[in-house]
């Protein structure tokens, strides 16, 4: 493995654990201010705001630039957000730090996505990318893990978690600020320059759109993200209404992080086997089945095992969709590609958890969970059509 890429995966693997460990403990602090389901599905969305406006020329620079200088920023943008986050004292307030964590998580997946493309073989992206993911599940392994065990050690005598709330986000404030070393050293020299870059440079974001097979990649992804995002905001809620602390909660999120580990590792196999595409299908179809299945159980062993599945569903298709996406591109619009999946993704973040706030409000969790299980099926089955 090159040494620009093993320092990527160092910086993904801190700043995922950082921001995995402040997005749960966020829907607890929303819960102390007195937020309900609606509430936290609207905070939840606002991470995904911002990048909604700045997505696509974000990936212009990336295409034009060497996208080290946006690692670094996206990296210092996540300690500040997470220090905020750590202040806040009111529902609005963790709506606006949450679309700063937004903003700079997109910096830095964005940047780090543009590097892996622009600087690995096309033979290698399924592995490369396969590797990243692998990273950011080994940071969302150990973030939810961290952050309920700071929780329940920081809990006062009643129960209350505000001055344990505030130690977590401080937590993952240094986690970030030790991953800004390993953000430098990661531009090696730009692979030979495709023959089509310079239309590569002027691809409309149109025509990357109609590019074969990326309306449906682009469509699993975000339906694939959108699910990871109900499943974090969410969880803390089930476990409240159903006695499970923040320790056993984290450790949940940690398992079902676990498994996407395990299958984003399998995928070069599991490509050879099935095909990009097929595969993508199945992990789509496989994900609405866990999410159907997930809110039913009441017993820790029995989640635990509904979190296990539905984390190695999960985990497949967003590398995969990376893979297919900078492909179907010419070399110099691969930024753009990835900025115009991350925008989608994003769109997804805003309204599937808004929408699914006001399922849960209305009909209960288990009801948004189903909302989601229905969106991967369809998912699926716009993608098995084009494997067909």
């Amino acid at each position: 493995m090159p040494g620009w890429l093993g320092r990527i995966l160092v910086a993904l693997v801190l700043t995922q654990a950082a921001t995995f460990l402040a997005r749960p403990v966020t829907s607890y602090r929303a819960l102390a201010l007195g937020a309900d389901e609606r509430v936290i599905g609207l905070i939840t969305a606002s991470f995904a705001v911002i990048p909604l406006v700045v997505a696509l020329p974000l990936g212009r620079v990336a295409d034009r630039h060497r996208p080290v200088g946006m690692l670094a920023a996206g990296v210092a943008l996540l300690a500040a957000s997470f220090l905020l986050l750590g202040r806040a004292g009111s529902l609005a307030e963790l709506a606006l730090w949450s679309a700063l964590l937004g903003l700079g998580h997109l910096a830095l997946i964005l940047s780090a996505q543009s590097l892996i493309a622009q600087q690995s073989e096309d033979r290698k992206h399924d592995r490369d990318f396969g590797l990243m993911a692998a990273a950011v599940s080994l940071g969302q392994l150990f973030g939810p893990a961290l952050g309920g065990l700071v929780l329940s050690a920081g809990a006062g005598p009643d129960g209350s978690l505000e001055g344990a709330i505030t130690r977590a986000f401080l937590v993952a404030a240094g986690l970030a600020t030790l991953a800004l070393p390993a953000c430098f050293g990661t531009g090696a020299a730009r692979r030979g320059r495709d023959p089509g870059a310079e239309a590569g440079r002027l691809m409309r974001a149109t025509d990357i759109v109609r590019a074969p097979g990326v309306p449906a990649g682009m469509f699993a992804s975000v339906a694939i993200l959108a699910a990871v995002d109900i499943i974090t905001a969410y969880l803390p809620v089930i476990g409240e209404r159903n006695g499970i602390g923040p320790a056993v909660v984290g450790a949940l999120l940690s398992l079902r992080a676990a498994a996407s580990i395990l299958s984003r590792l399998l995928i070069p196999p599991m490509v050879r086997s099935l095909g990009r595409v097929r595969l993508i299908a199945v992990s789509a179809a496989g994900s609405a089945l866990a999410m159907a299945v997930l809110p039913v159980p009441d017993g820790q062993r029995a989640l635990a095992v509904v979190l296990v599945v539905a984390g190695f569903f999960l985990g497949i298709g967003q590398p995969l969709t990376m893979s297919l996406i900078v492909q179907a591109v010419p070399d110099d619009a691969r930024g753009t590609a990835l900025a115009i999946r991350l925008f989608g993704n994003r769109v997804g973040q805003v309204a599937t958890p808004a929408v699914a706030g006001l399922v849960a409000g209305a009909a209960g969790i288990a009801a948004a969970f189903w909302l989601l299980g229905g969106l991967l099926a369809v998912a699926a089955a716009t993608v098995a059509r084009q494997s067909g």
